[in-house]
């Protein structure tokens, strides 16, 4: 392949650049032409700047944009007032500093910069573009590459990083000299040591972030925040932990499968033992110890390779934290370094995979494996409290630098050092840090600190390092996201004239007339769907679900959509919602509320008494609900026979046939699991817990489920008709028959039952049969372990699986999406946008045809929905342990995991389950496991014996406790006499 490259002028004042490739394949000559256009005209935004006034582009409504570097920026000794250019080295490293109030403003990006970061950390990337949409903090985006006076040609043989540190000195060097008469210089901030020496050679003002920050007034406070150090990370020699394979000997093992490539798991129980599950293998590798799991954190992507068969091994039955490692020494016996050869490793995989194929001898053994490497890391920010024990009386009274350890808040993830000259200030406080390495020669990684929440169990600090622990974005929303909504405000209503002149408008159905209600939780007000049915004349039935048309004011590509897609989902606390979309629209302009007119979704289906459905229509709509029932009102409302009206009458059509349609999907073979479902009661005024209860479901409870269901169903199939690639949709993949193996086998030894995992339907028959006729709640007990065998439920773009693939394994539905719930769903709203375009409403946005940028929303999204559903359970968990604060209560519970030094109880009551370890139990010395049994024996605290077993019923007292480990409240279980 041949390149060459041209340079030509055009008319309009454009320069085209061209890239002429001459490529061949199997002899036949191509000759590709690529252009890249640069211009003169992009402005530097700078206030001070008169030369580019000219060349700022109005927007839609006539309005200049302002220029936003300003003609006052910040002051440094030496240098006096400045802006700032930063290379991608800075943002990976330092984001946290750069968001910080106090320092870095008038910040040019480059857009070398934000492509680089974005092809390297998502998450950091979509942090600096909010740097971008502050107002207050003035960072500007700088199109570099297309600006005549930056661009600049690659150099033949120029490693693409050092093309890319040239055009960012480029932009440095271009500023210094376009506002050489304004007083006001240029700095470039880097992160690259060999970036900074170019610099400097070229007689640009460089600093590494460090140098920055100890040049500017009253930067004592700011110096913690700034990412560790090499020097700092030299100085520890702790340990050894075996050094990561290079990335062509990842790729080439991976390629001729050697080696596996995996998400890890941390054991919440054990935080010395991981897995990866591949593909290939019916159970997942198995990572014993702290060499073998060689720096890797809950969540990576990491590199494992096979260790031999003689190392495989049974997952740990002792429960293991980093307290337990302190305090004893205990559980952190590694296996030396085993050295294996590549034509090894391959022969090691098939057996594996033979071995898991036959019968083992013991089935609980697990091929184990290593990590030997990194290919992308989880890291966030955590938050934690400062170790009492790394900080020395002494030390705190010193404001000198010095090594402290952050415990964290999570135990299956280890310490953090930082280096602080506040360690007195910081300890009792609830902090944030950030991780910036983790170098084998350190046992513990290596961070900064980030802030301040609070005190310790202080409300707002612990409930704000919740909503930081899952990841939840929790800031209110910008400027220019609330500017996207109505100018009307609340007063926007459903325009009374439908032929307006509006073409979409005209194509709406009008459903007023329908007699259409609401049911949901008690006190919902983002209101997004509704229902009704009415019997017709041939004695049929018209039901509709009517679902709120967020699509009508949220715009596809605005800085509104973009916000929806990046939080994901609302996420619904104990006491609080973070909302997904502005309150305007979610509790309000899209809200089904009674006795308004609303714009609306229907999905209308007319239905035999049977409840099988024979026709089905999609239609943009206005409706106008008569009622918004909560669960309870509407279940009486219905079970009053002296209520007679048509709305009540339409409610037990609904419910009928609703009966129907939940018969035809169990028969089908869908799955009635179940979870711990309570429901914490607050203080109207304070928001304080008062009490907890296990929350009824009742028959309107299914009555909503099975029409939301049956929508999202039809939905599906015509979203995929009409877009086979890009289809938004949601499977449910059928478990692999090892996840049930442990608990068939506590069935099999301890109740004489077992689950069949052949289909759902086995499944769903065989969880029908695991009943103890002494205890009702055991066939729920073991609903909820069996939904913790099952996998994750995900969304996908069609494209990406064939449609086999597809299926729904616990709805027992061949294909699936979410379209119910657009104010809390950003699923939804791609499902509404891709069925208008089905049914020629409007036509489909790019964003949504464009396979690769669904790829993205569909990756995004699965994690927001998963962060969400742990910050709710992290919710009740923290809101419980405030109710059982000034109170003890005793309750029944339920043993679901035993190990060699302590049990699980599981409190139906509470929806909490606990840890009761051995030395709480009672003579650690006079115990013993039997594992082939699943009990522990033990001599209690009375000196009584007694023995537990997995499924046991177990009297308990509950209560509340400090750990002092992690300063987090939980709930403390107690094993009665």
């Amino acid at each position: 392949m041949s390149v060459a490259v041209k340079r030509k002028r055009l008319s309009s004042g454009l320069t085209v650049s061209q890239k002429v490739f001459v490529r061949s394949r199997n002899g036949n000559a191509s000759k590709i032409v690529r252009e890249h256009y640069l211009r003169d005209d992009i402005p530097c935004s700078s206030k001070v700047c008169e030369h580019c006034a000219p060349y700022y582009i109005a927007g839609p409504s006539g309005e200049v944009p302002h220029a936003i570097l300003s003609e006052s920026p910040l002051v440094m000794k030496d240098i006096g007032q400045h802006y700032v250019v930063i290379d991608t080295n800075i943002v990976l490293n330092a984001i946290d500093i750069l968001e910080n109030d106090k320092v870095f403003y008038d910040v040019i990006v480059p857009q070398t910069v934000l492509n680089e970061v974005r092809n390297q950390s998502y998450p950091i990337y979509m942090r600096l573009r909010n740097l971008t949409k502050n107002e207050d903090k003035r960072f500007i985006v700088f199109h570099n590459e297309f600006k005549s006076s930056t661009f600049l040609q690659r150099k033949k043989g120029e490693s693409i990083n050092d093309f890319n540190d040239r055009l960012i000195r480029q932009t440095a060097k271009f500023y210094n000299e376009h506002l050489k008469e304004s007083g006001i210089k240029t700095l470039l901030i880097t992160g690259d040591k060999a970036n900074k020496i170019l610099a400097e050679n070229e007689k640009i003002l460089s600093f590494t972030v460090h140098e920055y920050i100890e040049n500017l007034p009253n930067s004592e406070e700011l110096k913690d925040m700034l990412p560790s150090t090499e020097s700092f990370d030299r100085t520890i020699n702790e340990i050894k932990y075996p050094e990561y394979y290079s990335s062509a000997r990842l790729m080439g093992g991976i390629k001729n499968g050697s080696l596996y490539q995996g998400v890890i798991s941390i054991s919440s129980y054990n935080f010395l033992e991981g897995s990866v599950s591949v593909p290939s293998m019916p159970k997942p590798l198995l990572i014993l110890g702290r060499e073998n799991l060689n720096r890797a954190f809950n969540g990576d992507q990491v590199v494992v390779e096979l260790l031999p068969t003689s190392k495989w091994k049974k997952p740990s039955t002792e429960i293991i934290d980093e307290e337990t490692i302190n305090k004893d020494q205990i559980g952190d016996d590694d296996d030396t370094e085993i050295i294996i050869s590549d034509k090894e490793r391959k022969l090691l995989a098939q057996e594996a995979i033979k071995a898991q194929g036959n019968q083992n001898e013991d089935e609980k053994v697990m091929p184990t494996g290593r990590v030997v490497g990194i290919i992308k890391r989880s890291w966030r920010l955590y938050v934690g409290q400062l170790s009492p024990n790394s900080v020395r009386k002494d030390e705190i009274e010193s404001n000198a630098a010095k090594n402290v350890f952050v415990i964290l808040m999570d135990r299956s993830l280890p310490k953090i050092r930082i280096r602080t000259r506040r360690a007195k200030e910081l300890i009792g406080k609830r902090i944030v840090v950030a991780i910036d390495s983790w170098n084998s020669n350190s046992k513990f990684p290596s961070g900064h600190f980030v802030r301040t929440l609070g005190e310790i169990e202080d409300k707002d600090a612990e409930q704000e390092a919740l909503l930081l622990e899952h990841d939840v974005e929790y800031r209110p929303f910008s400027k220019n996201v609330l500017a996207c909504l109505p100018k009307e405000g609340h007063d926007w209503k459903v325009p009374e004239n439908l032929n307006n002149g509006d073409p979409l408008l005209k194509k709406r159905r009008d459903l007023r007339d329908r007699l259409i209600c609401s049911i949901d939780p008690p006190g919902c007000v983002d209101i997004d769907d509704a229902l009704h049915a009415r019997k017709l004349p041939n004695g049929n039935y018209e039901v509709g679900v009517h679902i709120a048309d967020v699509t009508h004011f949220v715009k596809a590509g605005t800085p509104l959509d973009q916000e929806g897609a990046s939080r994901g989902t609302s996420v619904y606390l104990v006491d609080k919602r973070i909302d997904m979309l502005p309150m305007l629209l979610g509790t309000d302009l899209c809200s089904l509320k009674p006795h308004v007119e609303r714009f609306a979704f229907s999905v209308l289906w007319e239905m035999d008494e049977d409840a099988n459905i024979l026709s089905v229509d999609y239609t943009k709509s206005i409706i106008a609900s008569r009622e918004a029932f909560a669960y309870e009102e509407a279940q009486i409302r219905i079970d009053d026979h002296t209520k007679q009206d048509d709305l009540t009458q339409g409610m037990r059509i609904l419910l009928k046939l609703s009966k129907k349609l939940k018969q035809k999907r169990l028969d089908a073979g869908a799955l009635n699991l179940a979870s711990p479902e309570v429901k914490v009661h607050t203080d109207s005024e304070t928001s304080d817990p008062s009490e907890v209860e296990i929350k009824k479901l009742l028959d309107t409870n299914s009555l909503v489920e099975e029409f939301m269901l049956c929508a999202n169903i039809s939905v599906a199939r015509k979203i995929y008709e009409a877009f086979p690639q890009v289809a938004m949709l949601r499977r449910h993949g059928e478990p692999p028959a090892t996840n049930f193996e442990q608990l068939n086998d506590v069935l099999r030894i301890k109740k004489g039952l077992s689950i069949s995992t052949e289909s759902s339907k086995s499944l769903a028959d065989s969880l029908d049969r695991c009943v103890d006729l002494k205890d009702p709640y055991f066939n729920t007990l073991i609903r909820i372990m069996a939904t913790r065998c099952m996998m994750a439920a995900e969304y996908f773009a069609a494209g990406n699986f064939s449609y086999s693939d597809f299926r729904h394994y616990g709805l027992a539905v061949d294909i699936y999406t979410h379209f119910t719930s657009p104010i809390r769903r950003y699923c939804d709203v791609v499902a509404h946008r891709q069925l208008a375009a089905a049914i020629d409403y409007e036509p489909l946005h790019e964003v949504h045809m464009d396979k690769s940028k669904m790829d993205l929303v569909v990756k995004n999204i699965n994690k927001r929905h998963r962060n969400a559903q742990f910050a709710g359970r992290a919710s009740i968990e923290y809101y419980v342990g405030q109710v059982m604060k000034n109170n003890q209560s005793d309750q029944e519970g339920y043993v679901i995991k035993v190990f060699s030094n302590g049990i699980v109880v599981l409190v139906p009551k509470f929806g909490v389950e606990s840890m009761i370890k051995l030395e709480i139990l009672g003579d650690v010395n006079s115990s013993v496991f039997d594992e082939d049994n699943y009990s522990l024996t033990f001599v209690n605290k009375a000196g009584v014996k007694k023995t537990v077993s997995v499924f046991d019923k177990v009297d308990v007292s509950v209560e509340s406790v400090l750990d002092d480990f992690t300063g987090k409240r939980k709930v403390q279980l107690y094993l009665k006499n």
